[in-house]
This record gives structure tokens, sequence and C-alpha cells, in this order.
């Protein structure tokens, strides 16, 4: 389960969408704040100003020294807010020891918010409310269950691991009654004992713990299909939750590179645009 096929038809809506945009005299902003030199994180934001770059999008890249301050993050964030030319920004996380991370993204204005992580956001989320930003990883995984013909309404999906920017919210997503979701939805982690036994008898298994290679093929069952959305780097070499083997069991894998990772980015030029024509409708209101 490649990514590329479907991180390409979301660049697809990007540029369509730049494009209507700059015809209405309306460009996009996508900024980000990096705090501290952790090399994912580096790599990561890189990344993301490439492709903004690619697009068409302005991109603005806002980086705080690890010896800054809560108070300096929190500027970086209100000046990110006010900047009319930036329709949405997010802050790399995790953040340095010493930094509040819940406190400044509670501190983004939801409509920037494009990682969707806004506590605003993840509550319309639950509610099932469109029209406002859904968590980047999330989306790129419900789009690639539906790229490659996964069945996913009344089945059977297991997702290991429960933190906020991943597990949590595409449980969310992929219980809400909407086409390519409608599953019967279980969230384990390392604390549910024999969290295998679930593993093993769901029909999608998505590995969101950052654990690398937890999910082994002794714990899927034949024919399921097996998301690797947690990634864990050591050094430069990055390692899925997702063990390659799981290859010879599945009926669907994603590869431990090129998979997840891939889709993100481009849904979160996606809620980018998004925010701009947002932006765009509320000032000719």
């Amino acid at each position: 389960m490649s990514g590329a096929p479907v991180a390409e038809a979301a660049l697809v809506e990007v540029a369509e969408g730049v494009a209507k945009l700059r015809a209405a005299g309306k460009g996009v902003g996508l900024g980000t704040v990096l705090v501290g030199d952790d090399p994912a994180s580096a790599h990561y934001v890189a990344r993301k100003h490439e492709m903004s770059e690619r697009y068409g999008l302005r991109s603005v890249d806002v980086r705080l020294p690890a010896g800054a301050s809560q108070a300096d993050l929190l500027e970086a964030v209100d000046q990110l807010n006010e900047d009319p030319g930036v329709d949405g920004f997010l802050i790399q996380n995790p953040v340095p020891a010493g930094f509040d991370y819940a406190e400044a993204l509670t501190r983004v204005l939801p409509s920037k918010d494009v990682d969707g992580l806004h506590p605003v956001n993840l509550g319309y989320l639950a509610l099932g409310e469109p029209g406002h930003p859904r968590p980047c990883t999330p989306l790129g995984i419900k789009a690639m269950l539906a790229h490659y013909g996964v069945p996913v309404e009344g089945r059977s999906v297991v997702i290991v691991g429960r933190g906020p920017t991943l597990g949590r919210p595409l449980a969310l997503l992929l219980s809400l009654k909407e086409p390519g979701a409608n599953a019967a939805v279980t969230v384990v982690h390392t604390g549910v004992k024999d969290w295998a036994e679930h593993t093993r008898r769901a029909d999608i298994v998505v590995g969101a713990a950052g654990v690398p290679n937890m999910i082994t093929p002794d714990v899927v069952a034949p024919g399921s299909c097996v998301v690797g959305g947690g990634m864990t780097w050591e050094g430069k070499r990055a390692f899925s939750d997702v063990d390659e083997r799981c290859s010879e069991v599945a009926g669907w894998v994603t590869p431990r590179l090129g998979g997840v990772g891939v889709t993100t980015v481009a849904m979160l030029l996606r809620n980018a645009v998004l925010a701009a024509e947002a932006a765009l409708s509320a000032a000719v209101r």
C-alpha cells in the first residue's frame, strides 16, 4: 500500500485549489514553528516547506532555539495568528523539555490549525461536523484505505496506540457514520494485557504507538490490512511500527518508507488550501 498515488491525488486538488485562489487574488500561506534542533523534526519541517514551495504555497518557517522560553513560543504563535498572509500553521511536535506544547496549541486560532489538533477542531471531529480541519495522518490513512479498496464499513479496526495526534483522532474518524468509515473501532496500547489478542481478530490493524516493529506477523490475521502509522527514528534511519514481514501474512500492508508519511504531508497542504478558501469566503461576506 504505497502512499504515493494517494498523495498525488490530494496534491492535484492542492494545485487546482491554489490556482483558483490565485485567480481570485488570494495566495495560500503555510507556516511552521520549530523549536530546537531535533534532526527528525527538522527533516519533517524541511519536507513540508519543500512541498509547499513546489505547489505554490507561501512558506513561513519560524525557528526558535532550544534555549528560547515558553513566552517566545507563544509570541511566535501570536504573530502567525495575526499574519494575514498565513492561512494555517503548525507547531512541530515534540517540543524540547521545558516547553508546554498543549498551551501553545490551544493558542493557535482554530481556523489556522492545519494539523487539525486544536481542542475545538477535535471536538468538531468527535461530533462528526464537516467543514473543520481534521488531523492529517488519520486523514491520510482513511484515504489510503479507500484508494486500495480496503473494506472499512462494519469491519473490525484495532488501533495500537492512543496518542492525541494519531490513535485517538483516527478512532474518532473511522467510527464516524460517513463513507470510508463506520467501523467497529477498538483502541489498545501497551497497558492493555494481551493486546495482541485484539489485533489477531481484526480486519484492519493500525500501528500508532511509535514502537519500531511492534506489529509482527504473529499478531495479525491472514488477509488483514496492516497500516504503519507510527514512525521512529534511530539516527538517520526511520522505522515503522509494522514489521515488514507482515507482508507474508497480511492482504494489504504499508511499506516502511513511502507509506503513511507521504500522505500526511499531502493532507497538510490540502488543509492549508481549505483554510485559505475559508478565509477568502469570510472576507467576501
